[in-house]
Formats: C-alpha cells, structure tokens, sequence
C-alpha cells in the first residue's frame, strides 16, 4: 500500500514561529548533503557526533510537543462527551500518520514521551541537551516502568548521578534494572510474573522468501524447548543425517508444530496474479504471493505446487488490468477452492495485503465499508478495504472521515480530527 499525504506534518502552518524555524533547520540541513569539499576525517567525525546531539535533542522537543498534542486531543474528546473508556483513542494513530511509522510504533513514541515528560525529568534532560541517544532514554523507561512515579524520579536521578551520560545502551540498561530492583524488589517480582501473561508467538517475512518465527516465553520454557531440540538434533546428527545442525533444528521444529511427516509437506495456497491476456498464454510467467507471506519468485510458486506428498496445494488465479496511474491493480478472480467462504472479503484481503490505513502494515483482521452500512454504503468490492482491528475502530472516534476517491486504481483519503489528509492506494500485485 502507498501513501501520499496532502498537509505534510513537517512543511505546513508557516504562520506558526516554531514551525517556520523547524522547516529552515530541515532545509539547512538537506543542504548539507551535497554542499561542503573535502575535510580532513576528524573533522567529519566531529560532524557525525554533534548530528548525533542533534537527533537526540529533537527527539526531545518531539516528545514535549507528543504530551502537548496527547493533552489537547483528550481534552477534545472530553468536550465532545466520547466514553472515558474510549477517552485517548486515535492519539497514537495520528502520531503514527505524522511520523509515517503506523499506530505500533505512534503508540510507544507516545509512551515515551509520557514517560519522559512525567517521570524521568532528568534523562529526559540529558536528552535534551543531546547527552543521550533516544535509545538509551528508551532503555531507562523500559527498565523502571513498573515503578510508582515518585520511585521512578528517584532512580532517574540516582541513573544520571551515577554518569548515565557516559553508559552504552547495554551498561544503561543494566543500571537501571539495577537501581530499579533495589527501590522496589517485590514490584520487579511482580512484574517479572506479569510478563509472562505477556507469552505470544510471532511471524514476520524476512529476505530471500524466508520468514522470522519468533517466540517470547518464560525463561525455564524456552530453555527447554531449546534443548529438546538439540537434543534432538544431537541424535539425528550422531545416526549421518548431512543437513547442518542449523537445519535440523529447524526441521525439527516445524515437524512438531504442524503435526508433518517432514518440513516441506506444508499444505500452501498460491495465489497467481496475471493480466487478463495472460489466460490466453498458458506458458506466461507469472509472479505469485503466499497469504500472511507476501509476494514470491515463479521458481518458488511452482515448486511448492509440483511438490510430492500428502500436503494439500491450491491454487487461485487473480486476473489484473493496467491502472490510469500506470501500475496495475486486482480487478477478479477464480471464486472457487475448497472449503471457501466469502470470495468478496477474500478478494479484498488479497488487494490490500495489509491495513489499508498509511503507514500501517498489520495484517488486515476487519473488513470495512469506506462509506458506512449505517449511511447507505453498500457491501461491494470498491466500497470495502481491509484494516486492522485497531484502525477499524478508530475510524469510529470523532473528527474521523473517509472518502474513496477512485477505484481504479482503489485509493481512499483518510482525514483525521486535526484536519490532516492521507492518501491511500492499494498496492501493486506483485
């Protein structure tokens, strides 16, 4: 999905004095990038840690003007009488559009900024003066964020007494985890039980058609998983299996989980995207997509087909025509395969790969109607886009309007209380 954005957060409002300022920074410093001869290596090291400074103390004029921002939007919702359950919804979605991240990462910016601004006044002045990465300030509200606020200033300033300004991510960490546990030990107790209500398990597409299945776990559980798997692979290994250690722990480990005879019989949908001429060729190349994956070579697509054994293959055709713009865009497809539902929410979920909102690459969870059911939309192809959970029901929060501006190629506006537009076009098949 691409995005465009018609005010920019950075470059609008020139009758604001702080805003015109920060633009003449943003423009003196692009021109930089080219300007200037050669200087002697020591001087472009100076140059990299004063620029160094520089990102951490606009880190922390951002977190200032985040709160500024939090407070007036709730203060918004208060007037506009929104449910105190509901009171703050939409801030961190809005910080995302602004800072072209998605909602995840608007709402630990906004977490930190909290953190900073209210309970961790003196990192958050090393900060300012460019003494500390944001990183580190990161690492410091991670590591005392079970404190009570008046223990949590305490250990901020017993952190900077003790020269956080010359610790490394890893020694910062480290001493406020410290100084943390010595305010509080039965709260770093209970928060070490609280995490691991926190136990998930997660997959995110990685180079070369591979993929990052990662599992957050109890320290003594995800010690033993390792180890049986090990164990494992020391027995295989021992009996002449020539795969790699590295390789047989993998196998290992997708065997057990799915229940296969082998790592490579995994039951696969490949969904072919071709131009409608193509179904006249049948020896076109096409290129192919794995749903929760994304876009994979032909080479790949075809050998997952043509693989022998018990695991089951479908395949879907999705035909594509030229769009005005000049890509091309999803325009139908084969509504048949096997215990299959819902071929319209099925065909939008393969347009839009992943929340339609800018900046946002969840996986699509809800169906939404562009104009709402309530005002007459209708349940069709142009008038649906796929969002995440969180993005569907910010939509319903007040200031919230969304328009679909063409479907052809599908491209819809979002506009957020403060009046701020973004563009948002499905994606290119792949």
């Amino acid at each position: 999905m691409t995005a465009t954005v018609d005010t920019d957060p950075v470059l609008g409002f020139d009758d604001d004095a702080v805003q015109a300022y920060l633009s003449q920074v943003l423009t003196s410093l692009g021109g930089l990038i080219t300007g200037g001869g050669p200087v002697d290596a020591g001087v472009r090291i100076d140059r990299i840690a004063v620029l160094e400074k520089i990102k951490a103390a606009a880190a922390a004029v951002q977190a200032a003007e985040i709160v500024k921002f939090a407070q007036a939007q709730v203060a918004e919702q208060k007037d506009a009488r929104v449910h105190p359950r509901r009171l703050g919804q939409g801030i961190a979605e809005q910080l995302g559009l602004a800072t072209r991240t998605g909602p995840w990462h608007g709402s630990r910016r906004l977490s930190l900024a909290r953190d900073l601004w209210f309970d961790l006044p003196a990192s958050y002045a090393l900060l300012g003066r460019g003494e500390i990465s944001e990183y580190v300030a990161q690492l410091v509200a991670t590591e005392t964020n079970h404190l009570d606020p008046e223990l949590r200033r305490r250990v901020d300033q017993q952190l900077v007494d003790a020269g956080l300004h010359t610790m490394g991510p890893k020694e910062a960490a480290a001493a406020a985890r410290k100084l943390a546990y010595q305010a509080d030990p039965h709260g770093s107790l209970a928060r070490g039980r609280t995490a691991r209500k926190h136990r998930r398990v997660t997959c995110r597409p990685a180079p070369d058609t591979m993929s990052q299945l990662s599992a957050l776990l109890p320290v003594e559980q995800g010690v033993a998983c390792y180890a049986a798997l090990k164990h494992h692979t020391d027995t295989i290994k021992a009996g002449g299996d020539d795969r790699s250690r590295d390789q047989i722990m993998a196998d290992t480990l997708v065997e057990r989980l799915t229940g296969q005879a082998t790592a490579d019989q995994i039951n696969t949908e490949i969904n072919l995207i071709m131009p409608i001429d193509a179904l006249l060729q049948p020896g076109s190349e096409s290129s192919a997509e794995v749903p929760g994956y994304g876009p994979i070579p032909g080479w790949v697509a075809r050998q997952l087909a043509a693989a022998n054994g018990p695991a089951r293959r479908w395949w879907r055709r999705l035909l594509t025509t030229p769009a005005p713009d000049g890509g091309v865009m999803i325009v139908g497809g084969d509504p048949t395969r096997r215990r299959f539902d819902g071929w319209l929410g099925k065909l939008i979920t393969l347009r839009d790969q992943t929340c339609r909102e800018p900046y946002c690459t969840a996986p699509v969870r809800h169906l939404d109607h562009v104009t709402p059911y309530r005002d007459g939309g209708l349940t069709t192809y142009s008038n649906g886009r796929g969002l995440c959970e969180r993005h569907n029901y910010t939509r319903e929060m007040p200031g919230w309007q969304i328009e679909l501006l063409s479907n052809r190629p599908h491209t819809t506006i979002t506009v957020t209380p403060t009046g701020h537009s973004y563009h948002s076009r499905a994606p290119n098949p792949p």
